[in-house]
């Protein structure tokens, strides 16, 4: 079996992030993220791989295969089409969760949001919450 390449790195985020974003409005919604899911979460951001930032961690086992490694709970990556936010279970009992959240784009594990000011903070906070707590209820 193919091992997960993204795993938790040393790489500074701070140095990431002015590198990586492409404008300086996704600059500053990276901080600003940065410093929402870091105070919101009680976890210190990680680089995860080359381009994801991470808080937490949990050990999975996957249902449906031998697979199994380490993930942060939640995360986000200023990518150069959107930011992507790793906030959402992607469950259906969990859809309504979104509700409120305002401009967004549905991925296959993540949210996708052109600029920060299009989405409700207080509904990422909870969908944070929510993902979270059903994080560690699953794995512990």
């Amino acid at each position: 079996m193919a091992e997960l390449k993204t795993k938790q790195t040393n790489a500074d985020v701070i140095s990431f992030i002015n590198s990586f974003s492409d404008t300086e409005q996704k600059r500053n919604d990276s901080f600003e993220l940065l410093k929402l899911m870091q105070e919101w979460t009680g976890f210190e951001p990680k680089m995860w791989g080359d381009s994801i930032i991470g808080f937490g961690s949990y050990h999975y086992k996957s249902e449906r295969s031998k697979q199994e490694g380490d993930w942060f709970l939640v995360g986000f990556s200023p990518r150069k089409a959107a930011i992507s936010l790793y906030v959402f279970t992607g469950l259906k009992e969990h859809e309504h969760l979104l509700e409120g959240l305002g401009k967004f784009k549905m991925g296959k594990a993540c949210l996708y949001v052109k600029k920060l000011s299009d989405i409700n903070l207080d509904v990422l906070k909870k969908l944070i919450n929510e993902t979270i707590k059903f994080l560690k209820k699953k794995y512990g």
